[in-house]
């Protein structure tokens, strides 16, 4: 990996008191160029591998995949591990500090590519949902490689101080779109309009939802999470990558680095 970038020192107190009474807030255009062009690049080396998948197999979708309208890739980091100069870079350790603190850990992380499609929403969920009800909170951050606002298919959150939820609730399983979905009321949500090389970060008891993409362009996000303990599944197996980033608060050597 290359030498890490200099602290970044973005969180302010304020956005320390936003995650706490919200469950989020924004940091815009705080991505060095460095950061930005790596996940970029690797996303594209992404839909390339999916496209050439579909078509070895004589597809044009696999799984939650489709061709040219979304793409969902996970565990990313396991198959391109530079992604590691971004994710365990001190900007991310900052961030990871003012939220779930100095023990910090890689959850998961992967790329969501929406591409013109009326029908790429997604349904209001919390992070924690896909997981189980007993799921301890983690840190989701939501990374904008391209601009994002309410025509391409950016994320809509519902703070907790308007609905009063900060625990995982039951989700129910949408029959048409396998989305799981946990709330059901009137409210529309704030939508996160950042450029490119923002990061939305918020709770993973936050609920959040996105739009459809009606643009003519693609619109990507990474997502990186983080927990400050290991998430488990119910029958006790670790839930995850659970990879160490900071051990009371310093930065944990990867694989590689001297």
């Amino acid at each position: 990996m290359n030498a890490p970038l200099a602290p970044a020192q973005v969180v302010t107190d304020q956005h320390r008191q936003e995650f706490q009474e919200r469950g989020f807030f924004v940091l815009e255009k705080v991505l060095p160029e460095e950061h930005l062009a790596l996940l970029r690049d690797r996303c594209q080396r992404f839909i390339d591998r999916a496209d050439a998948d579909m078509d070895a197999k004589g597809v044009d979708s696999e799984g939650i995949t489709h061709r040219n309208k979304r793409y969902f890739v996970s565990k990313c980091y396991q198959q391109e591990p530079s992604l590691g100069d971004f994710i365990f870079s001190p900007l991310m350790a900052e961030i990871c500090r003012a939220t779930i603190g100095d023990e910090a850990s890689l959850f998961w992380d992967q790329y969501v590519v929406k591409g013109p499609d009326p029908e790429s929403h997604f349904s209001w969920h919390q992070d924690s949902g896909y997981v189980h009800l007993d799921c301890p909170m983690y840190l989701t951050c939501w990374v904008t490689l391209d601009d994002v606002d309410e025509t391409n298919g950016s994320v809509y959150v519902l703070p907790y101080d308007q609905i009063g939820i900060r625990t995982v609730v039951k989700h129910i399983k949408d029959p048409r779109y396998n989305d799981r979905v946990g709330y059901f009321g009137k409210e529309p949500g704030v939508p996160v309009v950042a450029p490119a090389g923002s990061i939305a970060v918020f709770s993973s008891y936050l609920f959040h939802r996105s739009g459809a993409n009606m643009t003519d362009r693609m619109r990507r996000v990474y997502l990186a999470q983080y927990s400050s303990e290991t998430i488990r599944r119910q029958d006790g197996e670790v839930w995850g990558q659970d990879v160490p980033f900071l051990r009371e608060g310093k930065i944990v050597p990867q694989p590689g680095e001297a």
